[in-house]
């Protein structure tokens, strides 16, 4: 599964657990109140783990463009330099959305 569903998973966790936490309190359920806190938890650890891979992707994004940019310039390639400059931008973008 790719890692904006794995977010989004991530999201409806963390909001069911605080849903859960709210009716526990409304209740009086201190067991329930734990069980969302645990669910939300849970859904944190999703969202940031996902958040990683889309990093470690980026930061593979970039390096890759950086590469494929200096080899087009060594080689008098522009259309390489400029698929290159693409990736490294792209590695860029992921890395601001997955901050």
């Amino acid at each position: 599964m790719g890692t904006i569903a794995e977010r989004g998973k991530g999201k409806a966790e963390q909001a069911g657990g605080k849903i859960a936490q709210s009716v526990g309190k409304v209740v009086g359920s201190e067991k329930l109140q734990a069980k969302g806190k645990a669910v939300e938890l849970k859904g944190e650890a999703r969202e940031e783990t996902a958040k990683a891979a889309a990093r470690a992707k980026a930061t593979t994004e970039e390096a890759g463009g950086a590469l494929k940019k200096g080899v087009g310039a060594l080689v008098g390639n522009e259309r390489m330099q400029a698929e290159g400059a693409v990736l490294q931008d792209k590695g860029e973008a992921r890395h601001k959305a997955n901050e």
